[in-house]
């Protein structure tokens, strides 16, 4: 059996949670291997709702491993609320369920109020982040000044590194006109908390490894989505980290065909959160009525999603970019009841033809998407767990879509309940 790797291919927000979530009840360890708690998962079963930034999808389900690789930037005290935030739910956490990368670096404050000034300042590009300080912990790791999880079990070289780090963070912070961090209660923080991390710190590369050699099916959990990939996305309007396949294995410590079977999710529709291009965007009471029926705010921060019809084109480049192998198509019943619907399959682009989205981030708004329409259905995709429950036109329109993006689909999602799957290609059997 393959070990799987979930990753999104659009702009984030497929709906991968629930997809983990079903996977994991085949899988014995689920990886969180990039990003950080600007991930927004939430999970529906039997009615309850649970909504996850850092935490791995298969926690809530007993008996699985959850783990953080060190390809995850971890914020401490909010990794601790969201464990105490699922035990209130029932939901235990503990040493036993969840491991952290014991050389994950860590964000702390300072990245989120430096993340705060460059979103809310008059000069500079404004991306549209979540303001959590995933970018600048990012930086520090890059620049090699980051403090890490495995660094608090070491009290007494924790001031030389605070200084370190702020050396460079108050240069940044008079240039903004901020006061200077304290230095001191940096510390003292860091100190208090520390004994709370430290019992889910373990060297998960060898955990991971030895899961493998006992023969343990391994799933690999991706955040955001292939579009907001920092090398292969809408740059500059990305995230911080390679959201792609390959980054399941430097981010979890196992080796190049940690991967396995890659199941990338999409949304029978497109949505974007933040700024940046969005070919298929609908402004009008279309969009209105996809984000309406979607529910389409953010899991993290509730901002409202820009909703648009699918980009075929864009995830076709974005699944042989990431190597994808299959999809799992969500939130097809929020198509119900339309008459027709749109499928962009090119792009215009000062009167040339694109049959991929180039990466200039000038021409976003010069370009025309080319619309094929496809027939609407009348009947319901919700709660649909055969093929046979599909109406016609459904079932068209998911062919349709399998032939333009090149790519088998594997699994439908049509509710957001755990068990609303149609299941065509199990990703673990492949």
């Amino acid at each position: 059996m393959a070990d799987v790797t979930v990753i999104g291919a659009q702009w984030g927000d497929e709906g991968k949670g629930k997809i983990v979530d079903w996977l994991s009840a085949r899988a014995d360890v689920v990886v969180r291997f990039q990003g950080g708690h600007n991930a927004g998962h939430t999970l529906v079963i039997d009615g309850a709702v649970y909504k996850l930034s850092l935490l791995p999808s298969g926690v809530v389900r007993e008996g699985r491993l959850g783990v953080i690789g060190p390809g995850v930037v971890v914020d401490p005290f909010a990794l601790l609320a969201e464990i105490a935030r699922l035990g209130e739910q029932g939901v235990k956490v503990t040493p036993e369920s969840l491991a952290v990368a014991e050389n994950a670096c860590l964000i702390l404050p300072v990245h989120q109020e430096l993340d705060t000034m460059r979103e809310t300042s008059n000069s500079g590009t404004r991306i549209g982040t979540t303001k959590r300080g995933i970018g600048p912990a990012y930086e520090d790791r890059a620049g090699r000044r980051a403090i890490r999880v495995g660094d608090l079990a070491h009290p007494d070289k924790l001031a030389a590194k605070v200084e370190n780090l702020l050396v460079h963070h108050n240069a940044l912070r008079r240039g903004f006109g901020a006061a200077e961090v304290d230095a001191g209660a940096l510390l003292a923080s860091l100190k208090e908390v520390a004994p709370k991390i430290a019992p889910y710190a373990r060297p998960v590369w060898k955990l991971l490894d030895e899961a493998r050699r006992a023969g343990k099916r391994i799933l690999f959990e991706g955040a955001q989505g292939v579009l907001l990939d920092v090398d292969h996305g809408t740059y500059p309007y990305v995230t911080s980290s390679n959201t792609v396949a390959g980054q399941a294995a430097t981010g979890s410590g196992l080796g190049p065909r940690a991967a396995g079977y890659v199941l990338g999710i999409v949304k029978a529709y497109t949505t974007r959160v933040g700024e940046g291009p969005f070919p298929t965007e609908l402004t009008d009471a279309i969009g209105e009525k996809l984000g309406a029926r979607g529910h389409e705010f953010g899991t993290v921060t509730g901002r409202k999603r820009r909703c648009g019809w699918f980009d075929a084109t864009l995830v076709r480049q974005s699944l042989k970019v990431a190597g994808i192998d299959g999809v799992a198509l969500t939130k097809l019943d929020v198509l119900d009841g339309f008459d027709e619907l749109k499928v962009c399959v090119g792009y215009k682009i000062e009167g040339r033809d694109y049959d991929y989205l180039p990466s200039w981030a000038d021409i976003a708004t010069k370009i025309e998407p080319v619309y094929e329409t496809v027939e609407g259905w009348t009947g319901s995709t919700e709660k649909a767990r055969s093929w046979a429950d599909l109406p016609a036109q459904a079932v068209k329109y998911v062919r349709r879509l399998e032939e333009l993006i090149e790519r088998p689909v594997a699994l439908v999602s049509t509710s957001p309940e755990r068990e609303d799957v149609i299941l065509m290609r199990d990703p673990f059997q492949d």
